[in-house]
């Protein structure tokens, strides 16, 4: 199995690009942001999914293990397979989709282009769980009860009339600053302090 690649950008196509490693070049197929990114000539390193089928076999690659690993998360989900799972996961960082899931958040989901309202559904009903018990990644550390108390304030916040987008910005720019005290009362009140300041 292939885990990674680190080599020399061969060629940038719509949905893949060539890593030329030790004379040989992988095809490796990977999101609309590592793409962008891509320059032919240039160093790259991903992390891969080797996906190895009786009739065909194919690199995802990833720049983080965070996104590969959710990547091999959404794959367990019934009728996601790497090219949906591919979509959702180069469709905004990873913490966001994460914190979606958690939230139940389907319009989220049903955003990306090719996922329809029952698989947003299903993605996140067989997700909610393994998501919550694997930790997420918030304001740069992995630990679920980040998550949790990031979700009161976006909800405490939701229901003072603020959109879910504005939410969550305040909760995690509140939270980032680390002079938040532990209650919910003191978390809504920083995070209401920077919405303030915008």
């Amino acid at each position: 199995m292939i885990a990674s690649l680190d080599g020399i950008v061969g060629a940038v196509a719509l949905d893949s690009l060539v890593v030329e490693v030790g004379g040989l070049g992988y095809r490796v197929y990977a999101s609309p942001a590592v793409l962008s990114t891509a320059t032919p000539g240039g160093r790259l390193k991903l992390f891969t999914h080797h996906v190895f089928r009786e009739d065909q076999q194919a690199l995802y690659g990833f720049r983080t293990v965070e996104e590969l690993g959710f990547f091999g998360l959404l794959l367990t989900v019934t009728g996601v397979g790497p090219k949906v799972a591919m979509a959702i996961v180069g469709s905004r960082p990873t913490p966001d989709l994460q914190l979606a899931i958690m939230q139940q958040d389907q319009a989220v989901l049903v955003a990306i282009p090719g996922i329809g309202k029952k698989l947003a559904e299903r993605v996140i009903f067989e997700l909610k769980e393994k998501v919550a018990a694997a930790g997420i990644a918030v304001s740069g550390s992995t630990f679920a009860g980040a998550v949790a108390a990031e979700g009161e304030v976006v909800g405490a916040l939701q229901a003072l009339g603020y959109s879910l987008a504005e939410a969550r910005t305040a909760s995690r720019a509140a939270m980032a600053n680390g002079a938040v005290g532990t209650t919910l009362e003191d978390r809504v009140k920083a995070a209401l302090r920077v919405l303030a300041r915008d």
